[in-house]
């Protein structure tokens, strides 16, 4: 059964990369691949002998012994966790989504477009690179990719330039997420697992973070596809009718997206709560800066109630939400989840760290955990790395502020910049610019790859150092 389950997904994982070749949308392999994979799980329950505890975050003891019932029990339970565990994922990317297209509405990222006073392709990579890396570390790099990408299309029109940028823009907001225990994901799970500290995380992955998001843009500045300059609208009017609110509006939005590490670090509530938050006070004031009066005699007739939805900023922005996207994210994490339950991940990596030291695969310089731990990075780009992650909590006992936390922390992040599915930032890239499989793989992976290995080169210098 789970060798059933391995052939489903890497037959569903193929169909979502031959997404232009198969001319299929991604997001029906991910959700066929997510019900087989549990389909599978549920009616074959009695002939599996692991079984991965989410919720504990390791393997059941005994667990072939349970009868049926019992193993029945802990599918449900499971399957809920799981489905919990996304949905605060894909509650908070609807929330700050939303968000995004409120400022849109009201022309806000014009104001940022305003500050972009150059037309020079290489300096607007520079700008976008820079703003990515510091925002990801402060907004986390799924909504730093949605805002970013959100201004960039309003920067460069020609889609087929602007991919190029996107792709930077990966790379730039998984660095920049690695160091900041709000980062990213997985980086919160080591934060909350008091594995890393906030301090050392920084002292310990700052450098090496910013060198994976530097060389990348150097090379890149050097390429074709960043010389040159951008051919811009001179006649697109930036005012429009909510011209005067635009400002206001983006930092107002921005801000809010801001405020929601700062509610969950106050609250301990997960971060879609504070994201709800942020996104009833940014709909609070675009309603009044749209200029709707509430009344009851707005809703007298269906005419008027379609009216008032029609030219309500918050209806028109929920309408254009890229939902494709969303339920492809559903997908795949709930079909690697599948894979997660049955310990499949913990036992490739256990294999993985027995195997290496047979195989004299050892880097100079490193261990046999340090190379553990790179090829987790590069696996990370291939299936999600929150699993892969979760499976190191259990391979490793090392305590508190130990650097090989902190090197997990960074090439989990980083190492999934490498493919435009191993990341939250560039699965969302790819849904909002439609960026194919295969061109990020020829063009901009192996970007990423040269950053990874450099930054993983200056970790362990900054190791030896500190």
């Amino acid at each position: 059964m789970e060798s059933i389950i391995i052939v489903v997904f890497i037959l569903g994982y193929l169909a979502i990369t031959l997404e232009h070749n198969l001319k299929l949308d991604k997001l029906i392999p991910a959700l066929a691949m997510m019900a087989i994979c549990w389909a599978i799980v549920a009616l074959g329950v009695d002939s599996f002998s692991n079984w991965f505890d989410s919720s504990a975050h390791a393997l059941v003891e005994g667990f072939a012994d349970k009868t049926h019932e019992v193993k029945t029990h802990y599918v449900e339970e499971t399957l809920l966790h799981h489905l919990g565990k996304t949905a605060e994922i894909l509650v908070f990317l609807l929330g700050a989504m939303t968000i995004v297209e409120i400022i849109d509405y009201f022309n806000g990222f014009s104001t940022i477009k305003g500050y972009v006073k150059t037309n020079s392709k290489k300096k607007i990579l520079w700008i976008f690179s820079i703003l990515a890396f510091i925002l990801s570390a402060i907004i986390d790099n799924l909504t730093a990719t949605i805002v970013l990408i959100s201004i960039l299309q309003k920067i460069v029109k020609n889609r087929d330039e602007r991919i190029w940028f996107a792709g930077l823009i990966i790379i730039a907001a998984n660095a920049g997420g690695a160091f900041s225990p709000i980062g990213d994901v997985t980086t919160t799970m080591l934060w909350i697992g008091d594995k890393v500290s906030t301090g050392k995380l920084f002292l310990y992955l700052f450098i090496p973070s910013l060198l994976c998001m530097v060389v990348p843009s150097f090379i890149a500045s050097f390429l074709k596809p960043f010389q040159g300059t951008i051919e811009t609208d001179d006649a697109e009017d930036a005012s429009g009718k909510q011209g005067k609110h635009s400002a206001i509006m983006l930092y107002l939005g921005l801000g809010a997206i801001v405020f929601v590490p700062v509610f969950k670090t106050i609250t301990h509530l997960p971060p879609y709560v504070g994201m709800m938050l942020s996104l009833a006070i940014v709909a609070t004031f675009a309603e009044i800066f749209s200029r709707r009066k509430f009344s009851l005699t707005d809703f007298n007739t269906m005419e008027e109630s379609r009216e008032h939805a029609y030219h309500s900023p918050v209806h028109s922005s929920l309408s254009k939400i890229e939902m494709p996207s969303i339920l492809f994210f559903l997908g795949i994490l709930m079909a690697v989840a599948a894979l997660e339950s049955l310990g499949i991940l913990f036992g490739f990596a256990d294999t993985l760290k027995e195997s290496i030291p047979l195989l004299g695969t050892e880097l100079p310089g490193t261990s046999v955990s340090d190379t553990v731990v790179m090829l987790l990075g590069v696996g990370s780009a291939v299936i999600d790395n929150v699993p892969l992650v979760a499976a190191s909590l259990g391979m490793f006992t090392e305590s508190l502020d130990n650097p090989l936390w902190h090197f997990i922390a960074f090439s989990a992040g980083t190492g999934g910049s490498m493919l435009i599915i191993g990341s939250a930032a560039g699965v969302v890239a790819m849904g909002m610019e439609k960026i194919d499989f295969f061109w990020y793989l020829k063009k901009i992976s192996w970007l990423a790859f040269i950053g990874f290995l450099v930054g993983s080169g200056a970790f362990m210098l900054m190791r030896e150092i500190i």
